[in-house]
Order: C-alpha cells, then structure tokens, then sequence
C-alpha cells in the first residue's frame, strides 16, 4: 500500500515564498506577528533583509504592502484567514481592490480545523468577504501540491490575490505530474448520476464520498474547484448539463463561499438543483479537528447523502 503523505497546505505556502525569494529578488513577505504559525518564518530565516513584521496591525501591513506593491516590488501580506480577511476588510477593498494592487494575500489558519483555538478564529467567512471585492481572485487549494502551485502562479498574476490555506495536516490529492490553472476547475472523476464540486479540504472527503456512491450504484462526477473567483463557468455549466444535478463542499459558511458561487452560475444559465455541504450559518467551536469536522457534517458520508437527496429532487422534477 503506497504512503499517505500529509502535509498541512500552510506548509507549502512557506516552502513556495522561499523558492520564489530565490528567485526574485523584488519579493518582500510581510507578516502581522504569525510568522511561525504561517510559516513565512521560512522565508524570514532565508531573507531576513526582504521580511517585514508589521506587529499585530492587519490593517497597517496592508497598507505597507501597498505601498511596496506600487513601488513595483511583488509582495506576499500574511496573517490568519480571521485577521486578514476580517480584521483588514477595509484596507483591502480601498487599497488593493479599488486600485487593483499586485498585493497576494496568504491567509491561513482558516476553517474549522483550526480546531481548539475555537470560533473567535475559525474564519468561515472569509471567501464570502472576498467575493464581494471587484478584482479579487480567490485561491482555495486541496493539499499541499496545489498549494505550492496556486503561489507560484499568484505570484505571476496581476492585481490582487487571496490565498486560503489550512492549519490541518491533510492527505496528498495531487502528483508532481498536476497542472494549475487560475481560473480552471478540474475534473477528478466522470459521472452521470450527480456532479460533486469540492475545494480545499474538502476535495479529499469528496473523493472518499464519491466511492462511497459507487459502492451504492450511483455514478458520480468529482470537479476540484481551486480557484473560487473567478469561478470556471463553463465546467459548472458542463456539469449542470451532464448530471442534471450539484453538491457543492466546502469547509466555509454555506452562504457566500463556493456553494453560492456555483448555484449563482447554474440559476442564471441551467437552473438544477445545487445542495451545499459546508458550515450551515452557525459559528464554530474549540475541539480537535478532525472530530469538529464530523461534528459540523464537513465528511464523506454528508456528501454521499446530499448526493442522493440532489438526485431524488433532479428525478422528481
């Protein structure tokens, strides 16, 4: 039986911002005093001269990596997902968004499975936050590979970029042969029956979900959804007309994230029915992460029965 690698996806934005610092001498990484949580110690360590901690000032560090942006260096501003996104809301849309800045935004510590350090920091609203912000692209990876790509190409990319990693260790989805796209979504299995759409941890329990409805009969398609904005209309679209019905999965509010990205696309143009797994509105709580991820129904078998409960309606119809 071949190893399960697992790796926390925040890992591989740290080991990223050190091989593009190898690269680019322009990149500047800032932090707001997390730098060993969100691992841009890494890159501290390796380029002490192009690090800056901001302290325990979001607002204040958007606002610096702004200002270096438009001095024309390419700069990474990172802090937990609950403090970058929330916390710096405003410096955000007004000085990166509204100017379109080159600024990339390296959030971490985001979901649930930030686990006993409880509601006040597990950011489940975070890519609804963003989706609002004209311009912003948002990058949700699965597992570590993908990370490491989803960093390379923001870095290549204009304009601004949030990038949503986790605290939790989680299995490998992806070789060293995975190509990432902006903008692409991704077909890991073809079906008939009902098209599951998963992004970040979840992709993982959707592929564990997906042969769960194989062992009960039901062929199902499985779409990783990297990118949340802009989201990949056409694949949505393709799915939507092949299967004739959607499970979204996300470990995010159900309102706002990637669930409402995908029912947005399908109401306007094939209306089918779209279920969501993912938080249902509620705030979280402090516990280990992998039993609040069963607690919250962010696993396998809830995908499964959305699944089955999306095919009774699309039959019903």
């Amino acid at each position: 039986m071949a190893e399960i690698i697992k790796t926390a996806t925040r890992d591989a934005y740290g080991k990223a911002l050190l091989e593009l610092g190898e690269k680019n001498d322009k990149l500047i990484v800032l932090d707001a005093d997390l730098a060993a949580a969100t691992k841009t110690g890494m890159f501290k360590k390796a380029f002490p001269d192009r690090f800056i901690d901001c302290g325990i000032a979001e607002a204040n560090m958007i606002g610096v990596a702004a200002g270096l942006a438009a001095s024309g260096y390419t700069v990474f501003a990172s802090s937990f997902a609950m403090f970058a996104a929330g916390r710096a809301f405003e410096q955000i849309r007004n000085t990166l968004g509204y100017p379109g800045i080159n600024v990339k935004i390296g959030a971490t510590h985001a979901g649930i499975s930030v686990g006993e350090d409880g509601a006040s920091h597990q950011c489940c609203e975070d890519i609804g936050l963003m989706r609002t912000i004209p311009g912003m692209t948002i990058l949700n990876p699965a597992d570590d590979v993908e990370a490491r790509l989803a960093v390379l190409a923001a870095a290549e990319s204009a304009g601004p970029v949030y990038m949503r990693f986790g605290r939790l260790a989680v299995p490998r989805v992806f070789d060293e042969n995975y190509k990432f796209e902006i903008g692409k979504g991704v077909y890991l299995n073809k079906g008939t029956d009902v098209t599951i759409i998963a992004t970040g941890l979840l992709v993982e329990r959707a592929i564990a979900a997906v042969e769960l409805l194989k062992s009960r009969g039901i062929s199902a398609a499985l779409i990783n959804m990297a990118t949340i904005k802009p989201i990949d209309r056409d694949i949505i679209l393709d799915a939507a007309k092949t299967t004739g019905c959607i499970v979204t999965a996300e470990e995010h509010n159900v309102i706002g994230g990637l669930g409402s990205a995908v029912a947005e696309v399908t109401a306007e143009t094939c209306p089918v029915p779209v279920l969501r797994v993912g938080v249902e509105d509620t705030f979280g709580k402090s516990g280990p992460a992998l039993e609040l991820l069963e607690i919250f129904g962010l696993n396998a078998e809830n995908i499964a029965a959305k699944a089955e409960k999306a095919i009774a309606l699309k039959n019903a119809r």
